[in-house]
């Protein structure tokens, strides 16, 4: 009888395992006891595993603090339930490095958001300590109301080659192009509170955390997806193409521009090198190295989108409804979206009649810009506008909305009169910034800058 008891419990012990031990692929990342095959990164907030959950608590004085894998992962599917305290921000890296190197090893790279605030980009991207969000969910309502702040979410994270999609309660919130980081950690983060007192103590909890690595394209989540985002440097998506979009600078030649007030290129002033269309620095002197240049097409409703990256103390800008008909030469007259190294160009404090409308992003000495966050010198920066079909106009850098006026309006007239394109040299025919259609320019102000990844679609 003895022995039959001891078969008996072996037997169900061997079924246990099996059913632990799923053949489907997925692999759990936390064991639910302690953190092996972990280690924290950067700040000390105090992470503790409790009935089979992690748990992260907010801790006043320290930065970001990141439980971080010792295992760098490229291409799988990760999953996890968490319940976020609705005071706080968090998140989960993934793919994500940290180097001696890069800011004495600050994590960055890539973040699924956990954002309970009313703003609701839980499920967003954010390209932590280097970007800055790369998809946001303003376009993405239903994304936006996937998230329960009092009750726990499920994420779904696929990082399959370039394409990166989130899935929050079944709901497709992010569906991303880019190619920046092939490989990395995942990490769970406890974001910094600073000094806010009311904050300390909160928690965020994880748990069911597990993750594929193997056959991926058939385990792909099926549904409707978000808007996508491509920033893989100078391409179009197929989606993109379908869109209407196409690409005014292909990485490698300056087909489609021209100088402006000219027919040609310049010969010297600008350069195309690694993927980048580069205006060469002479001395801060506006227009009189290379000079600006124009595209060959004109447009009236469009969309752009163009990334940018200045130099120290520089000074550049991108220009929309150029005509080149108020003068022979000399920087083209238009509607200016302002590229600026704010904190060391002397031109951020300078204005006509509008306090801070020459700073990065405002419609230059018009409209000052507004909710602004730029990942500064030397960092890719996102510029997008936006002219619709009834003149309405947005200024947008890296997805947030900065700017915004109706073109011809009684009101941007007014404006108009109150800025420096009051002077009849600027505004000739009375209507300065109204022409039906124009070109798009790219200023040279004298000072290094480089563009990429420029695109437009007509809008109707």
């Amino acid at each position: 009888m003895r022995t039959f008891i001891k078969w008996a419990a072996f037997s169900i012990t061997l079924l246990c395992v099996s059913c632990n031990s799923s053949n489907d692929g997925w692999v759990q990342l936390f064991n639910g006891k302690d953190f092996t095959g972990f280690k924290q990164l950067n700040g000390q907030a105090p992470f503790r595993a409790e009935d089979g959950m992690m748990v992260g608590t907010s801790v006043l004085g320290q930065p970001n603090s990141f439980m971080v894998t010792e295992t760098e992962y490229s291409d799988f599917i990760l999953e996890f339930d968490v319940l976020c305290n609705p005071s706080l921000n968090s998140g989960v890296q993934f793919r994500s490095l940290s180097t001696p190197d890069y800011n004495n090893g600050r994590v960055h790279g890539y973040q699924c958001e956990i954002d309970p605030s009313d703003r609701a980009w839980s499920g967003g991207v954010y390209d932590e300590a280097r970007r800055g969000w790369l998809v946001t969910l303003v376009d993405n309502p239903a994304g936006q109301a996937a998230y329960k702040k009092t009750d726990w979410n499920h994420y779904r994270v696929e990082a399959i080659g370039n394409n990166i999609r989130i899935w929050l309660n079944d709901v497709n919130t992010a569906n991303l192009l880019d190619d920046e980081t092939p490989a990395g950690f995942i990490a769970f983060q406890v974001h910094s509170i600073g000094n806010n007192q009311e904050q300390e103590g909160m928690e965020i909890r994880w748990k069911n955390i597990r993750i594929l690595t193997t056959n991926l394209e058939t385990a792909r989540m099926q549904g409707a997806l978000a808007p996508e985002v491509n920033r893989i440097p100078n391409t179009l998506s197929d989606r993109e193409q379908a869109e209407g979009w196409r690409l005014l600078f292909d990485g490698t030649t300056t087909a489609g521009w021209r100088g402006a007030h000219r027919e040609d290129f310049p010969e010297h002033g600008w350069k195309v090198e690694n993927g980048q269309l580069t205006v060469l620095s002479s001395d801060g002197r506006e227009s009189t190295n290379g000079g600006d240049i124009v595209t060959v097409d004109e447009f009236s409703a469009f969309e752009l989108s163009a990334e940018f990256k200045i130099t120290k103390g520089a000074n550049s800008g991108i220009k929309y409804f150029v005509t080149e008909s108020e003068q022979p030469s000399g920087s083209a007259y238009g509607l200016e979206y302002q590229i600026l190294d704010d904190s060391e160009h002397p031109d951020a404090k300078l204005y006509t009649s509008w306090p801070g409308s020459r700073t990065q992003t405002s419609l230059y000495d018009v409209i000052a810009a507004n909710a602004k966050r730029t990942n500064g010198v030397g960092q890719w920066n996102q510029a997008v506008i936006k002219v619709f079909p009834n003149n309405h106009v947005e200024h947008w850098l890296n997805g947030f909305k900065c700017v915004e006026y109706e073109r011809g309006s009684d009101a941007f007239r007014e404006l108009i009169r109150g800025s420096k394109y009051a002077a009849p040299s600027y505004n000739s025919h009375g209507l300065f910034g109204e022409a039906e259609k124009g070109h798009l320019l790219l200023q040279d102000h004298g000072n290094e800058v480089s563009f990429r990844s420029i695109k437009v679609r007509e809008l109707k």
